[in-house]
């Protein structure tokens, strides 16, 4: 099927390095909380480089929400992302992705990894069924957290944050190791939902089968 041609309806930052994107929804497109979809810029150059970017936005909302983090450094999309203004158009593929709530448990976040979370969040707040859900937020420093006080509204006491290279007061600073694993975990019979960079899933998931987590109860992006 081809691309919907999509015009952007706001373009802001939250972070000083993530935007929000308020986008157009095309007619009869549908997905799931925590779904991506194949994001191109209908610019000259730009117009066959796909990125995939998680809607943070729910299906009942009359537009689309993507939260993306810029990387200034790598000269790509993002990069390009960042410079665009209302009025720009975004070519959108499909929605996909193996991350879907699949059941109460906890959620192992590393930086932008928060989105498809986020969009799941909110549609369980939506529905009055986000007890019973815990989210370990994994970042650099404070400044990288994305949608805090969204999130702590959400979720109060059932949302830790860990700081890997800076030392915040009232807050973990280390990275996510067996020993967390064990604390953090201690029901290794639940759900676990993991998504970030490819090196946190990858510690996360090892870390908490080799535990005792059945791997058939951890939901991560294939």
């Amino acid at each position: 099927m081809a691309d919907h041609r999509v015009r952007i309806l706001e373009s802001v930052y939250i972070n000083p390095d993530v935007k929000r994107l308020r986008i157009e929804k095309p007619e009869g497109y549908a997905f799931i909380p925590g779904q991506a979809a194949d994001v191109r810029i209908d610019q000259p150059d730009w117009d066959t480089k796909s990125r995939p970017f998680t809607f943070t936005s729910l299906q009942e909302w009359p537009d689309l929400e993507l939260i993306v983090r810029i990387y200034r450094d790598h000269h790509g999309v993002t990069e390009q992302l960042s410079k665009l203004r209302t009025g720009d158009h975004l070519l959108l593929g499909e929605p996909f992705g193996a991350i879907t709530f699949k059941g109460p448990g906890v959620f192992f976040a590393g930086g932008a990894g928060i989105t498809p979370f986020l969009a799941i969040f909110r549609q369980l707040h939506h529905m009055k069924l986000l007890r019973g859900n815990r989210l370990v937020y994994s970042n650099r420093t404070a400044e990288d957290v994305i949608m805090h006080e969204e999130l702590t509204r959400l979720l109060r006491k059932d949302y830790l944050n860990v700081f890997t290279r800076q030392n915040v007061i009232g807050f973990r600073e280390q990275r996510i190791d067996r020993n967390m694993l064990i604390e953090l975990a201690p029901d290794l019979s639940q759900r676990f939902y993991i998504c970030g960079p490819e090196g946190f899933v990858r510690t996360v998931s090892a870390g908490l089968v080799e535990l005792g987590a059945s791997a058939e109860e951890l939901v991560v992006e294939a």
